[in-house]
């Protein structure tokens, strides 16, 4: 709901908050009404990634009171809710701020009695979620924006189970953070209630390397091939060591680095954007792979959950393989060794999200292990887990935006054991006399051809927000009859829960007898309408392109 954002701002330069603060709130009034406007209209919210936005004053703003009151009302709903002494983890990554709001985060839960863990310096996720479960802690926050661009920052919440917060703790949390209205309402300094302080390192790291590459699969052609010329580029971000540190455990002998990608600056200064899907982000990688003739590019996004690869067709350039060919290859390779080792049973099950391809589905049938979808976010296939904990075994799962997991010790995504599994999964090939892109002409080959594509309109700001509930409100009243000319025969509508068996997600997807497929969701976290599409058949490439121009005008 939007709010009167003059009144809104008019209590903050009338409260409790600091002159700078006031200071920046009467410069951006008068130098910029629209970015103003943008800042107060709403108070930040938690949505797919939880809490993110644009540093800055204001209540749309992340700055150390939205994140001083969102942690309040974290630690009011704990102690509400939860019993026991209470405890929670925090890590955060290279991003400007992130330091700061991480102490803050800790400084707060302390004074409200809540002991912290506190990663010692920048981590990625997986060892955040990691840590919430070695540490039996009830809750965990990452200090982060993922892979957005440098202005923003953001504020994710893990529950006990190592997994983001899903509904309706969610929504319960976000109830208590609405209830605090004022930065006096929050407890900044400890005062009698003093929860303490502790540091986590490198017990908590040498934990994680056993546990995580227990779950490898191929030591004899991961020794036998460990010469494999490797280029790993963190993209500024918190992978830096843990990565390298995970190959090297692996033995791989061959890992090069891109030197001034090696360094931690939350300006990002070498990438337009720190995202491992953008081509851009990995050219200097690719660069460095041509010189020293490596086999893989790898880069990881900033918190270290999702990672994106390159690999030398059969020319000998460098092609990059999307988050859907990822996932289908480490989905392949996984199951085949699986199956061989005779792990496989009726307990054993993947996951996949509802954007991500189909060819992930049709891999798991032919192996005879369940598939299970859900709604985009990691958190849901993180659910599925909790749910079937003791019950079944969870094998692996992925998402096409470039997150992948394998096994239950993490339960988000992990980039890091994602390294780990493509680099022995280029083992395994080149001792069938395989590249990686060979390896996935292969599946392609046995499983048939899809392609997929993704366009992302952006609409910052109030009239933004409008604008994208209204193409989602136009799409419900006249949704497509045709994709491409083949009849639609299926619309799913992910609002209705009792069709779809799933919490209720402004989702739709329309199916054709083609077996193409278009899913239109908004983002939960940025300021976007995203268009997903699947094609399948010997001209999927072609039809990818011409479903985005129906689609995309």
């Amino acid at each position: 709901m939007a709010l009167d954002y003059n009144e809104v701002a008019k209590t903050w330069l009338e409260g409790d908050f600091d002159p700078e603060t006031k200071c920046k709130i009467i410069e951006l009034r008068n130098s910029d009404p629209a970015m103003f406007e943008d800042a107060f209209y709403r108070n930040l919210e938690f949505g797919t990634g939880g809490l993110r936005g644009i540093m800055g004053v204001g209540t749309n703003r992340m700055n150390k009171y939205t994140v001083g009151m969102a942690t309040q009302g974290l630690a009011n709903y704990m102690k509400q809710h939860v019993g026991g002494p209470l405890s929670v983890c925090i890590s955060y990554d290279s991003r400007n701020g992130s330091k700061e709001f991480a102490k803050i985060t800790a400084d707060v839960l302390s004074a409200n009695g809540i002991h912290v863990y506190l990663w010692e310096n920048i981590r990625p996720i997986p060892l955040l979620s990691y840590s919430v479960r070695s540490k039996k802690a009830n809750a965990g926050v990452m200090i982060t924006a993922s892979h957005n661009p440098k202005e923003y920052n953001g504020y994710k919440v893990f529950w006990s189970d190592g997994a983001q917060i899903t509904s309706p703790v969610d929504k319960e949390i976000v109830a208590e953070v609405a209830k605090i209205t004022d930065p006096s309402m929050v407890k900044f300094v400890p005062g009698e209630e003093n929860g303490g302080i502790e540091l986590m390192g490198k017990e908590m790291d040498d934990k994680y390397f056993n546990d995580v590459l227990s779950l490898m699969l191929s030591p004899e052609v991961r020794e036998k091939h460990n010469d494999i010329k490797i280029v790993y580029t963190p993209i500024h971000g918190s992978g830096v060591r843990i990565v390298p540190e995970a190959l090297s455990r692996l033995g791989f002998k061959n890992v090069y680095h891109v030197p001034e990608q090696d360094i931690s600056d939350g300006n990002f200064p070498t990438v337009i954007s720190p995202n491992p899907e953008e081509p851009s982000a990995l050219k200097m990688a690719i660069a460095v792979a041509d010189k020293e003739g490596a086999d893989i590019v790898m880069a990881t996004d900033p918190d270290a959950d999702r990672m994106g690869i390159a690999v030398r067709d059969d020319s000998g350039h460098m092609v990059l393989f999307n988050g859907n060919q990822t996932g289908s290859m480490l989905t392949y390779y996984i199951l085949t060794r699986w199956k061989e080792l005779g792990k496989l049973d009726s307990s054993k099950y993947i996951v996949k999200t509802i954007v991500t391809t189909e060819l992930i589905a049709k891999i798991a049938e032919s192996f005879g292990v369940k598939c299970y979808n859900v709604l985009t976010g990691f958190k849901y296939i993180a659910d599925v887990v909790r749910r079937f904990e003791g019950k079944g075994e969870f094998i692996c799962g992925g998402e096409e935006s470039y997150g992948f997991n394998v096994g239950e010790y993490v339960r988000d995504k992990d980039a890091p054991i994602s390294c780990c599994m493509v680099a022995e999964c280029a083992a395994w090939a080149a001792e069938q006399g395989l590249t990686l892109y060979q390896l996935m002409q292969k599946i392609y080959a046995e499983y048939g051809y899809r392609k997929e594509g993704l366009v992302s309109l952006v609409r910052k700001g109030k009239t933004g927000a409008e604008e994208i509930q209204k193409i989602m409100v136009d799409m419900r009243a006249n949704p497509p009859k045709d994709l491409l000319g083949s009849p639609v025969i299926k619309v799913v509508d992910y609002l209705d829960t009792e069709a779809t068996g799933l919490p209720k997600s402004n989702v739709l997807q329309f199916f054709d007898e083609a077996g193409d497929v278009v899913s239109v969701r908004p983002s939960g976290t940025e300021p976007k309408i995203k268009f997903y599409f699947g094609a399948a058949g010997a001209d999927a490439d072609e039809k990818i392109s011409r479903l985005k121009d129906q689609f995309v005008k």
